[in-house]
């Protein structure tokens, strides 16, 4: 007797192989049977008939760490088709927070259900909410520096070193897969290498990943990636870059040298991959703009240099002489706003907010940063497509939203956000539908199992006897991301069914209320 069945599928195991008809029977949180069951028993059924099953969805770049807290059903990304979050990217991660240790801008406007500060306390209140996908947590390196030194511009003391050291080594012991890096962040960017090394040695002690929002994706891309892989073969560790991207223009040469240098790497032996969404903006705060030396510190610190006439004009300079006046605030959207005077700018280009008020661009983007305290979002138009159907292609690289959940309602659905909240995992699946990238077998693989290897997943990724029940069906006439620049609070369309440790989370494109997600520690 089987606790479900799924029937009359065609199912797309996750390896990359072909497609084959069969039924999947599912006892308890695993697959126990593939094949003909229509003799066999089941206390519930999902008809498969004309459509796809596939390994739920692994989703390796995400920042819902937070926001699982307050809207555990997760509707962004289970509508997707994502069984598993790999959270705390980017250098930010929800714990340990100790110290001056600040949350993101956006986390720090949710009210959440309780505190917490190490790992362990994150991890107690994550499963008392009970979150609809999976959840692997990064213990993030910004988060890291801020809990033990703050958000000083200057090295760390070998003290200093000992002491993140020591508190990432707890991290992982509470939990932690890996860590990661944000160095176009304060304070990451004011971290050498070598720290980055040092506690990279502690990741690999514990047999952990290395995942890093590199030091530039632009100019200095090539530098940047030789750095993360000179990280990965100091400490011996996994290496993941993260959304890898050639981005501005004048950049866009650089692909070749980006992915020769990865493709060595790994023929060299050392086990290193990246992912990417398949949208050629980027989304972060704005305030990423600032030179270095303008956004160290705490946020007062930040806001009062913003509102120092002499130290807002020097800020000004330098804003324009590394990005001009020119194309680079073309290619600039406002994302979210905080304060109700800026409301009405989220979602418009950059110059149609700058007329708005009668400014240039960047005082426009100034005033934002200042008004908003810190709260506002850009969204940045920099990417090659070619380059990254390109980057998508390459058999290492997987796929990851870099987004946070989000919900068409409730106190997720106030923001503007990039679309990739809603539709990256869609929107991939749907090119390879149509004929755009690569293979569907392929694609799938990509969502699946080589990210369940990368992340050492054992008993995910793969539709097969015996590993966790954590399973998609799509109706591939259906499938498409609704969600766009404009307009970014739509779900996705086209999954019919997700199955998370056994239970029904989606049935007949609805939600069930019934949540299976578990934290997935090492």
């Amino acid at each position: 007797m089987f606790d479900l069945k799924i029937v009359n599928g065609r199912i797309l195991d996750g390896t990359g192989g072909p497609e084959r008809f069969a039924d999947i029977g599912i006892a308890g949180d695993r697959i126990g049977d593939i094949g003909d069951l229509s003799a066999a028993e089941a206390r519930d059924t999902v008809d498969a008939s004309g459509k796809m099953v596939c390994p739920g969805f692994i989703d390796v770049h995400s920042h819902s760490d937070a926001y699982l807290l307050i809207e555990p059903s997760a509707p962004s990304k289970i509508f997707q088709g994502i069984t598993t979050e790999v959270v705390g990217n980017c250098g930010a991660s929800a714990g340990p927070r100790l110290g001056v240790c600040r949350m993101p801008s956006d986390w720090q406007t949710q009210t959440y259900p309780g505190t917490w500060s190490t790992v362990a306390d994150y991890r107690t209140l994550l499963e008392s909410v009970g979150p609809a996908p999976n959840v692997v947590l990064l213990v993030g390196h910004n988060t890291l520096r801020a809990s033990v030194m703050g958000y000083e511009d200057r090295h760390a003391t070998p003290d200093e070193i000992a002491g993140m050291r020591r508190l990432l080594d707890r991290s992982l012991d509470e939990g932690g897969a890996g860590l990661s890096t944000g160095l176009v962040y304060a304070p990451g960017m004011f971290a050498p290498a070598a720290e980055i090394e040092e506690l990279a040695r502690v990741v690999a002690a514990h047999g952990g990943i290395y995942t890093s929002h590199m030091r530039s994706e632009g100019r200095r891309l090539l530098e940047a990636i030789d750095e993360t892989l000179a990280v990965g073969r100091a400490a011996g560790c996994r290496v993941q870059v993260s959304h890898l991207k050639t981005s501005g223009p004048a950049n866009w040469g650089l692909i070749d040298g980006a992915l020769d240098r990865i493709r060595r790497a790994r023929d060299e032996g050392l086990e290193v991959a990246a992912d990417r969404y398949p949208y050629t903006a980027s989304c972060t705060d704005l305030d990423v703009i600032l030179p270095d030396w303008a956004a160290a510190g705490s946020r007062a610190e930040i806001l009062a240099r913003l509102r120092d006439p002499a130290l807002r004009a020097r800020i000004r300079d330098e804003m324009l002489a590394s990005r001009g006046d020119g194309d680079y605030w073309d290619r600039l959207t406002i994302g979210s706003t905080r304060h109700a005077a800026n409301r009405d700018f989220a979602g418009r280009p950059i110059r149609e907010v700058a007329t708005a008020l009668g400014l240039q661009p960047v005082d426009a983007a100034l005033h934002l940063m200042d008004t908003d305290e810190l709260g506002t979002g850009g969204i940045f138009h920099g990417m090659s497509e070619d380059n990254m159907w390109r980057i998508l292609a390459e058999p290492w690289v997987m796929i990851g939203s870099d987004g946070s959940l989000r919900s068409p309602e409730g106190p997720l659905s106030h923001d503007h956000p990039h679309p990739r909240n809603y539709g990256a995992f869609p929107r991939f699946l749907r090119a390879s539908l149509d004929g755009r990238t690569v293979p569907p077998a392929e694609a799938v693989r990509k969502m699946t199992s080589l990210p369940a290897d990368q992340f050492r997943l054992a008993d995910r990724g793969r539709i097969a006897g015996g590993v966790k029940a954590d399973v998609v069906v799509i109706d591939p006439a259906a499938l498409r991301d609704t969600a766009d620049y404009a307009r970014p609070h739509q779900l996705a369309a086209g999954v019919d069914a997700l199955v998370v440790n056994g239970t029904v989370t989606i049935r007949a494109g609805r939600v069930t209320g019934a949540r299976g997600g578990r934290f997935l520690a090492p």
